[in-house]
C-alpha cells in the first residue's frame, strides 16, 4: 500500500503531467495554498515534491521556489521505483567516493598551498556557521569537497570530481535522514581539516573514509 507522501506525488504528477493545471516551467503555488488544495500537510507535501524532482516533473530554484521542470516525462504514472533505480545509482556513485575521494585528499595534504589550506579551513568554518543558522550548508560542504579536489593539483581528478561530486546533490534530494547528515557533517569536516592542516595524509585518507562511510549509512545505501 502507498504511504500518504506517495498518493500525493500521484495526484500531484496527475495535475501537472495529464491535466495541465500547471503549465511547463511554471511555478507552483506556495507550500500553504498548495498543501491545502491538496489535503495534506506542508511535511506530506515536501515528500512528495521530493519524489517529483527525482522524476523529472518539479526543479527547485533557491530562492525562487518549486517550478514544473520545462520538458515533462511522457506520461506513464508516477512510479516509485524510479527512486529506487535512483538509490541503486546513488550507491554505486558512493562507491566510487570511497575509492576516490580518501586519496584525492591525501594528495591534497602533499600538493595544496598554504593559501589553498588556509581557504579551505575557512570554507569548512562557514560550513559551521551555515549549519547553526540553518542556512545553505550542502551546497558550502559540497565547495568544500571540490576544494580539496582542487588542491590535489591533478587535472584528471579535478575533470572528474563534478561527476563523483553529483551524487551529493541527488543524495539531498532522496535522502530521508537529512537531519543525521547535518548533524555529521561539522564533527566530520573537523577531522578532516586537523589532519589537512598537519599534512597528515594518512590521517586526512582515514578521516575522509569515516565521512563517506557515515554518509553511505545515513542514506541507507
Amino acid at each position: 500500500m502507498k504511504s500518504l507522501s506517495e498518493r500525493t506525488a500521484d495526484e500531484l504528477y496527475r495535475r501537472i503531467v495529464i491535466l495541465h493545471e500547471y503549465a511547463q516551467g511554471g511555478q507552483l503555488p506556495n507550500e500553504n495554498e498548495l498543501s491545502q488544495s491538496l489535503g495534506v500537510s506542508r511535511a506530506t507535501l515536501r515528500e512528495a515534491v521530493r519524489y517529483l524532482i527525482v522524476q523529472g516533473v518539479l526543479n527547485v530554484v533557491r530562492g525562487k521556489g518549486t517550478f514544473v521542470s520545462a520538458e515533462l516525462p511522457t506520461h506513464q504514472g508516477f512510479d516509485l521505483a524510479a527512486l529506487e533505480n535512483k538509490r541503486v545509482r546513488l550507491s554505486e556513485l558512493y562507491e566510487i567516493r570511497l575509492i576516490f575521494e580518501p586519496q584525492c585528499t591525501a594528495l591534497a595534504c602533499a600538493r595544496a598551498t598554504d593559501a589553498e589550506l588556509a581557504a579551505i579551513t575557512e570554507q569548512s568554518r562557514k560550513i559551521e556557521r551555515l549549519l547553526r543558522s540553518n542556512g545553505n550548508w550542502p551546497d558550502a560542504d559540497q565547495q568544500f569537497h571540490e576544494m580539496i579536489a582542487t588542491a590535489s593539483h591533478n587535472e584528471f581528478i579535478m575533470r572528474l570530481f563534478p561527476i563523483i561530486n553529483s551524487a551529493v546533490h541527488e543524495a539531498m534530494l532522496i535522502s530521508d535522514n537529512k537531519q543525521q547528515l547535518k548533524n555529521m557533517v561539522a564533527p566530520d569536516n573537523r577531522a578532516i581539516m586537523g589532519f589537512l592542516s598537519i599534512r597528515d595524509a594518512e590521517g586526512a585518507k582515514n578521516a575522509m573514509t569515516i565521512h563517506i562511510r557515515h554518509i553511505i549509512n545515513a542514506l541507507n545505501l
